[in-house]
């Protein structure tokens, strides 16, 4: 068992879009990642996803649905198959927890799909 600090952990880098694997608790993957500018709408048919705002300021757009904003210290569980876009629109270090099968831009594979992640 090891103790672990987010700040630490977000200042080991700097790409943005670009989840850190952390932590794991059974399946579940504990990531990191710093958020800036908008993402890809996309979805997850088998998997929830749970966002946590660690720092800064994250808007969560949803399919035909009103956008949720959360600020440092709130968190978003995004249940399977809702289709979403995270925009962060100043620098947003985010906490991810999901299963390990997870990719970050779903049943969507193209350039911004990350595979093999690192752990940090």
């Amino acid at each position: 068992m090891t103790k672990k600090n987010l700040g630490k952990m977000f200042s080991q880098f700097e790409e943005t879009w670009t989840p850190k694997i952390c932590g794991q608790v059974n399946d579940t993957l504990i990531k990191v990642a710093k958020f800036e500018d908008e993402f890809i709408w996309h979805s997850h048919a088998e998997e929830d996803e749970m966002f946590f705002v660690v720092s800064g300021r994250l808007r969560m757009e949803l399919r035909d649905q009103p956008s949720i904003i959360l600020n440092a210290g709130e968190f978003l569980v995004v249940p399977k198959g809702v289709e979403h876009k995270p925009v962060a629109e100043t620098p947003t270090e985010v906490m991810l927890v999901e299963p390990s099968k997870t990719l970050n831009t779903g049943a969507e594979t193209n350039e911004r799909t990350v595979a093999g992640l690192d752990i940090i």
